[in-house]
């Protein structure tokens, strides 16, 4: 198929309504979840200062810009694609391919995430790029895409590179790509949900601890200066910004009983880039 305009257009209307459905489905899905379970896990806020509905639709009206400016970029997809950088599997997926290629995206996404986030929290960049996402002092799940547009646009940019990487090795699995993205926005709606629903001893454990918590990204919204990663804390512990009581603050959160949950808690410092 020619690459017209018209083209052009309706894959961006196509790309809106993707990344429309994956946003909603991920932040009204963890936000739902919240809600159903909010008698059981209210000791297990993390903040005492609550989001406001006015900072959700901020984070909502936000997250819709972003949708846009995802789906402009993925034009590049178009582009790699016409020009033979990027091949889909079009036979019968091959369940060992997609399963390396799963790992292999959320892998190179999450150190290109570290790396783009402490970038951006460089005190020019902050301000251009990443302080519309932190006006969310207090996250919720609706936060997950509340991006200003040059962030939006390094956010989104990545996917296709990474999609093309794969195909220099094997055609990349549409599963592969599929399931990455549902990873993707669940983790990050996860991530500023407001509330920790690991257990104790969750970020000590070899089998878990690699695994960033809900309690490593509030409080990268709460201080600013720790806890760039992701997915993985692997990046914060080999370059020292982990924050320095993260372990102290996760087992204050889930070792909280019911009735104490009312009770205050020191609120977190300001954000600083």
């Amino acid at each position: 198929m020619p690459i017209t305009f018209l083209f052009l257009v309706h894959r961006m209307l196509d790309g809106i309504w993707i990344e429309s459905l994956r946003y909603f489905a991920g932040a009204s899905g963890v936000a739902l979840l919240c809600w159903l379970l909010a008698r059981r896990i209210a000791h297990r806020r993390i903040q005492t200062r609550r989001a406001t509905n006015a900072d959700r639709l901020r984070e909502v009206r936000q997250s819709m810009w972003s949708m846009a400016v995802f789906a402009f970029v993925d034009l590049i997809t178009v582009v790699l694609i016409a020009v033979g950088a990027i091949a889909f599997n079009d036979g019968p997926p091959v369940l060992t391919t997609i399963l390396w290629q799963t790992a292999a995206l959320i892998v190179m996404h999450d150190a290109y995430f570290y790396w783009m986030h402490r970038g951006m929290h460089h005190k020019t960049m902050f301000r251009l790029l990443h302080s519309v996402h932190h006006l969310s002092r207090t996250p919720t799940s609706w936060a997950a895409y509340s991006f200003a547009t040059g962030e939006a646009a390094f956010e989104a940019v990545i996917v296709p590179l990474m999609v093309a990487a794969l195909t220099l090795a094997a055609p990349a699995e549409p599963w592969a790509v599929f399931i990455f993205l549902g990873h993707q926005i669940a983790r990050n709606a996860f991530g500023h949900a407001g509330f920790e629903l690991a257990w104790p001893g969750f970020t000590r454990s070899p089998w878990t601890g690699w695994l960033t918590t809900t309690v490593h990204h509030d409080l990268h919204h709460s201080e600013g200066r720790y806890n760039f990663g992701l997915y993985f804390t692997w990046w914060d512990r080999w370059l020292g910004t982990e924050h320095p009581r993260y372990h102290e603050r996760f087992e204050a959160v889930v070792n909280r009983r019911r009735e104490t949950a009312g009770q205050k808690m020191p609120v977190h410092g300001a954000v600083s880039p």
